[in-house]
């Protein structure tokens, strides 16, 4: 049986529709993946998410894809992690006390102050770090109540609000995405046709 080169993890929160629509826009042909054996064979995967931290880790871990997910970014295998989907990268989130996300940057999940608008909704600017390969600065969508304050050991790019804090982070060909690629225009849409050639070269 064959399984699909690049593929989008059903997390069951997720606006899905407009993940695949920018992956096509960008020359992809992506497929909804729901299992283990799907997640380990894709050659290029995307784990979306809007939602709940607890929720999500829920339904990742009723379906096994945990460890295979964390895994394939332990070896720096092409992964797109968008809003949440970066989140549950992380150690833990103050959202979810006591539930552990994947673990596989080593930092945690914060909400935003209580004097700024919370949830963040709406552009805002990314400025990217030097050794940044595939973020560039421009403006980007967010939808976000909670964020990383501190970036890992990987490349990263900040944005503002009420205080820096972490706007994406890359190595390799991993994405994290705090904002919302497929909703911010052709920014957006240039970040993930760079993502997918990294990808496809394997750099």
């Amino acid at each position: 049986m064959s399984y699909p080169s690049l593929a989008v993890v059903r997390t069951g929160a997720a606006n899905l529709a407009s993940v695949m629509a920018a992956l096509r826009r960008a020359g992809g042909e992506p497929v909804l993946v729901a299992s283990p054996r799907e997640v380990e064979s894709a050659a290029a995967l995307v784990l979306p998410g809007v939602g709940a931290f607890d929720s999500v880790m829920q339904r990742l871990r009723g379906a096994g894809l945990v460890e295979p997910l964390a895994e394939r970014i332990r070896l720096g295998r092409p992964t797109m992690a968008i809003c949440l989907g970066l989140q549950i990268l992380a150690e833990s989130s103050e959202e979810a006390p006591g539930v552990r996300g994947l673990g596989v940057l080593t930092t945690d999940v914060r909400r935003f102050p209580a004097s700024v608008r919370v949830p963040q909704l709406g552009w805002n600017r990314v400025e990217v770090g030097p050794d940044c390969r595939l973020l560039e600065g421009g403006f980007a969508y967010f939808a976000n109540s909670y964020r990383l304050q501190t970036a890992p050991r990987w490349a990263s790019a900040t944005a503002d609000h009420g205080g820096p804090f972490v706007a994406g982070v890359e190595k390799g060909t991993v994405l994290g995405c705090q904002f919302h690629p497929e909703l911010s225009g052709s920014w957006g849409q240039r970040l993930v046709h760079r993502w997918l050639a990294a990808a496809e070269g394997g750099s």
